[in-house]
């Protein structure tokens, strides 16, 4: 009779197989989601100067239009154009400040709920771009001045 009892052979993975297969997974994500993370604050830092750039065109296209970047009457620190709305997506607040008739000071501050808390960038009237602010493991780029730093490492755009 045991010769028609046959034993069912088993389908699946034994837990030993599982197990391995979770480890390695594991190690994949532990390399590739920092790097993913880190892909993804440098596109918002291209998109935070990107605005600076805009906003700046937007300032010299109204210096031209009325031969100063306060609005018209001046009216105290403002800028003849308006500080450009925050939207779901931004990562970045642009303001602008007029400090007189011939300059001003454009800035853009990283959001913190966007995850972009400690990021600084400014331009001024004559184009010159300063990284004011980094967050901790970020390098300030060498010189600070005529540049925003991109990279953890102090690279340049």
């Amino acid at each position: 009779m045991n010769c028609f009892r046959r034993r069912a052979r088993q389908a699946g993975f034994t837990l030993l197989e599982v197990m391995i297969t979770v480890a390695i997974v594991g190690v994949l994500a532990a390399i590739a989601l920092p790097s993913y993370n880190y892909y993804i604050t440098r596109s918002k830092i291209i998109d935070g100067t990107v605005k600076l750039g805009n906003f700046r065109n937007q300032m010299e296209k109204w210096f031209l239009d009325n031969r100063t970047y306060q609005p018209v009457p001046a009216a105290g620190t403002a800028c003849g154009v308006a500080n450009p709305a925050t939207f779901g997506n931004d990562a970045f607040t642009i303001t602008c400040t007029a400090n007189s008739a011939t300059t001003y000071l454009i800035l853009a501050t990283g959001i913190a709920a966007k995850g972009m808390g400690g990021f600084q960038y400014r331009v001024d009237q004559t184009n010159a771009k300063t990284t004011l602010a980094l967050p901790s493991g970020w390098t300030y780029p060498t010189p600070t001045n005529d540049c925003y730093a991109i990279r953890k490492e102090g690279t340049c755009q």
